[in-house]
């Protein structure tokens, strides 16, 4: 008989169509209103988006700042840093370039501030330039030290015999060169279900695992539940599990050899996209010089076979 657990943080209350907890990417799908913003929160955002996004916000960041000092020198007269030349446009990018070059304290010296007014603003741009460039270099940093775990999940969640019992099993893998040192895995299922009231809400079970920790991980690991009297899968048949409003909540820790710390990394995996019937195909095998080759391609990868009944 299964029993139930408490609620790991996730909520009692659910709803008829409410989404999967754990989004494919690792984040939570919440969505926040009325919450106050801080500027830590900038911090972490610029820390945690992809690179493409982190180096477009940079250059939108140094063009806007670049066209602000750009607008005020030729507001004010572009003969105060360079001959004009009777086109808006032309005047207007020389104010362009000659604020990159401040901005930069890079100082080509084909342009100079003239008088006092036009030296007080570069000064200040300058400085702006400084304390940016600081702040880029900060975010920089922050990307490459921040601690953060570098795990594969298989796609695939499938259920097969494993030692004639129903098993559902996933596997995953380092996306680095790096061994996972001591990595240890939860599972959580969360069912949503309609109770006596007509109200749907969610129930937590652990869920038991053939091996919930290993000492190191150079390959692969298929993790592996097997559906016994004790689980709660155990009173559905294989074709009701896929009706099921469940999600399979996962958190893997490791002890990761670039941070010297202990990282930790959540996904999950929904009830109703489980394959039936279907193996994991092996992701490495051994070459003639007698080396291990581990293909990241295949961790998804599955074959599909039928079972007597």
């Amino acid at each position: 008989m299964a029993r139930k657990i408490k609620d790991p943080g996730i909520g009692k209350s659910s709803f008829k169509d409410a989404k999967r907890f754990i989004n494919s990417d690792g984040s939570f799908n919440i969505k926040h209103i009325n919450r106050p913003g801080t500027l830590s929160e900038s911090y972490n955002y610029l820390t945690s988006i992809s690179w493409t996004s982190f180096f477009l916000w940079v250059i939108l960041g140094y063009t806007l700042l670049n066209t602000l000092f750009a607008l005020i020198y030729t507001f004010l007269g572009v003969s105060g840093i360079a001959e004009p030349t009777g086109s808006v446009y032309r005047d207007f990018l020389n104010a362009f370039f000659f604020s990159a070059q401040t901005l930069t304290t890079v100082g080509y010296g084909a342009m100079a501030p003239k008088g006092l007014l036009f030296g007080l603003i570069s000064s200040f741009e300058a400085l702006i330039g400084l304390l940016s460039f600081s702040f880029v270099t900060g975010l920089l940093y922050g990307r490459f030290s921040k601690p953060k775990a570098n795990i594969q999940f298989s796609k695939t969640i499938i259920l097969k015999k494993h030692n004639d019992v129903d098993c559902i099993m996933f596997r995953l893998m380092s996306r680095s060169a790096n061994v996972m040192i001591k990595p240890r895995i939860e599972a959580t299922l969360a069912l949503s279900q309609k109770d006596k009231t007509g109200k749907f809400t969610n129930s937590f079970y652990r869920l038991k695992l053939e091996r919930d920790n290993i000492t190191y991980l150079p390959t692969t690991w298929t993790v592996v539940h097997a559906i016994k009297e004790s689980s709660p899968l155990h009173e559905f048949n294989r074709k009701s599990l896929k009706t099921l409003n469940g999600e399979v909540l996962i958190l893997v820790s490791y002890y990761d050899e670039s941070y010297t710390q202990e990282v930790h990394q959540v996904h999950s995996y929904l009830l109703k996209n489980i394959k039936i019937d279907e193996d994991f195909m092996p992701a490495f095998y051994h070459d003639e010089e007698g080396y291990t080759i581990l293909d990241h391609n295949k961790l998804d990868k599955t074959s599909s076979f039928h079972t007597k009944d």
